[in-house]
């Protein structure tokens, strides 16, 4: 169907000049930008029309409730599994996402994380800065070159890591469901089943959607059979890994170090109040949250927060995509659909 009225579009946690993009692609229409992700039903949710929000938003049925004339959401994102797709259905909402974005900026970011777990600079930055002083001895870290990186996923941006792996001559192992053998041979490498991958991996990288069948990906089974000493990096979506395996993994020294961008319950770790609610009684996000908290606690751990898209190249990638997202669905013509 299409619409001819002007439609009232309500963005959460755009930053300002971002919101004057939004202004210039979009002046027929009503713009309202929240300062903060949604965390709860609020007022502005009631006359949307169409709702955009970035991973940081947990769109939930209530929420979708709330909005009775919304007509579609436009997640800012690749992944999906923070907007509640069955309730979407039920109301017939379209829910369009960003199909490709950053798949050199998340590359970047995920080998950055690797760099500084191999020579450890973030844990001798932080020593010389709390005492003042620094031993090398304690500092000891790795060459790259001759070792063994594990690629899990090769879309767009598993491929951009495996080639800049191969820039640091390493030896690149691959692993998809859905194998690329002109890409496998481009990099002179074979696609292997996860099991051997994390076999012969010093380090493993992730690069796969959230979805049923990934989910927990890397449980306390796969983590068993990783090479003693290895390192994870994940940069995809926390719950492809179980956050609880992985801590066990790293407190017994099976696994070296982790450099993760994403973990299980990362809003309740950057919003630890909403967990005070009497709504949230899944004792599984309590529990997610104290394992996120060990990891924070691990000298052999990065831990950053969601970050790894956010470029300026790659946001402007983000919302020029969004923008023809949105006026597809005012036209009647929705792209990028998540199907429901």
């Amino acid at each position: 169907m299409r619409y001819t009225a002007v439609m009232r579009i309500l963005f959460d946690a755009v930053e300002t000049d971002e919101q004057n993009f939004y202004r210039s692609e979009l002046p027929e229409h009503e713009l309202t930008f929240l300062d903060t992700p949604l965390t709860a039903v609020r007022d502005e949710l009631q006359n949307a029309d169409i709702l955009s929000v970035f991973v940081s938003s947990s769109v939930t049925p209530e929420m979708i409730a709330a909005m009775p004339t919304v007509k579609a959401i436009a997640t800012r994102s690749m992944g999906f599994d923070h907007i509640d797709k069955a309730a979407c259905k039920e109301r017939g909402i379209t829910l369009t996402y960003v199909p490709s974005y950053g798949t050199r900026t998340v590359a970047e970011f995920a080998f950055s994380l690797i760099l500084a777990l191999s020579r450890k600079a973030y844990a001798a930055y932080d020593r010389l800065r709390t005492d003042g002083t620094t031993d090398v001895k304690d500092f000891e870290g790795f060459d790259l070159a001759g070792k063994t990186i594990g690629v899990v996923g090769t879309g767009k941006i598993g491929k951009n890591m495996a080639r800049i792996a191969r820039g640091f001559d390493m030896k690149v192992e691959i692993c998809d469901s859905f194998p690329d053998e002109s890409f496998a041979k481009e990099i002179g490498s074979t696609y292997c089943s996860l099991e051997e991958l994390v076999a012969a991996s010093d380090i493993i990288s992730i690069h796969v959607p959230l979805m049923p069948q990934t989910q927990h990906l890397f449980n306390a089974d796969i983590l068993a059979k990783c090479k003693p000493g290895a390192y994870l990096i994940n940069t995809s979506r926390g719950g492809v890994v179980d956050t609880k395996a992985l801590v066990d993994a790293l407190k017994r020294g099976h696994l070296a170090g982790a450099g993760l961008d994403v973990i299980e319950g990362e809003r309740a770790l950057m919003d630890e109040t909403s967990l005070l609610s009497e709504s949230h009684q899944d004792v599984n996000e309590f529990q997610e949250l104290v394992a996120a908290h060990a990891l924070l606690d691990m000298p052999n751990v990065i831990l950053t927060p969601h970050i790894a898209f956010n470029t300026k190249e790659a946001k402007r990638e983000i919302a020029t995509v969004t923008v023809a997202n949105i006026q597809a669905a005012i036209a009647g013509t929705p792209q990028n659909t998540v199907a429901l």
